[in-house]
């Protein structure tokens, strides 16, 4: 029944992940960037992807679960599916360690300044950052993919959030790796490598909902996806964007993207 929206949602999923390489290209073309811009931006992206997931794919979830299994259970499905999303991307961030974790790097733009690791050890953490950025990016692939399965103008909004949330993650894994090796294609290459992983979440959501699991599958899946982006906004986004700019810039953005989602989706009921 998704036939139709298959390549339109796997498009969305891998242009998403492929936006590490603009962070990528912010590194190797210019030493400087706006801080306050990436922060009001990942701000925005958060406000998108929270609005949304609590307003409209929580509720498609709840509606799509409730049609099965009844109001009440149906609900405590949804709500148990939502918190289970939320408890899978908390271990997969769990799982790796904080110097690696690119979400868990401090003050990632001044490293452009002052590289201070030699080149082995920024090395490894360019490495370790683009599998650690590789696992992360597999549930957002599924997320983006789920969504724009399900409603076009919605995955786009996914796409264009989870974009913007994945620039600073290019830049994670591009600074280390350019000045260790100072090759440029190199830094590019590993930078958007990363991003490969979330059109691996899309085959398996389209394998999963598509083909396994048809119908029933799609209410348990939607409200995992809600958990998981709420979890990707606080956790990621929002301490990203205060960490590259002021914590007003990042609420302002914030307030903004919820907005505009709010806006589009009046505009398209």
């Amino acid at each position: 029944m998704f036939t139709d929206n298959v390549l339109f949602a796997f498009g969305l999923t891998v242009l998403a992940g492929l936006s590490t390489a603009v962070g990528s290209l912010m590194v190797i073309l210019s030493k400087k960037f706006n801080p306050r811009f990436l922060a009001a931006s990942l701000g925005f992206s958060a406000g998108v992807m929270i609005y949304v997931s609590l307003v409209e794919i929580f509720a498609k979830a709840k509606s799509s679960l409730t049609g099965v299994y009844g109001d009440s259970t149906g609900y405590w499905y949804t709500v148990l599916a939502f918190f289970a999303g939320v408890a899978v991307i908390f271990v997969i961030d769990r799982m790796v360690p904080s110097f690696e974790n690119p979400h868990e790097l401090s003050n990632i733009h001044e490293m452009v300044d002052k590289p201070a690791l030699s080149d082995k050890k920024l090395m490894r953490m360019g490495i370790f950052s683009a599998i650690a950025i590789g696992i992360h990016n597999f549930p957002e692939g599924l997320a983006t993919f789920v969504s724009a399965l399900n409603d076009p103008a919605t995955g786009i909004s996914i796409a264009m959030a989870i974009a913007i949330h994945n620039i600073p993650e290019g830049i994670a894994v591009a600074i280390p790796v350019y000045y260790a090796t100072k090759s440029r294609p190199g830094a590019f290459f590993i930078s958007a490598s990363s991003g490969f992983a979330e059109p691996v979440g899309a085959l398996l959501g389209y394998l999963v909902i598509g083909t396994l699991l048809p119908g029933l599958a799609f209410g348990w899946v939607f409200a995992a996806v809600a958990g998981i982006m709420v979890y990707i906004s606080f956790d990621e986004l929002l301490p990203t964007a205060e960490e590259y700019g002021e914590h007003h810039i990042a609420i302002g953005g914030l307030i903004g993207g919820m907005a505009l989602m709010a806006i589009s989706l009046v505009l398209f009921v």
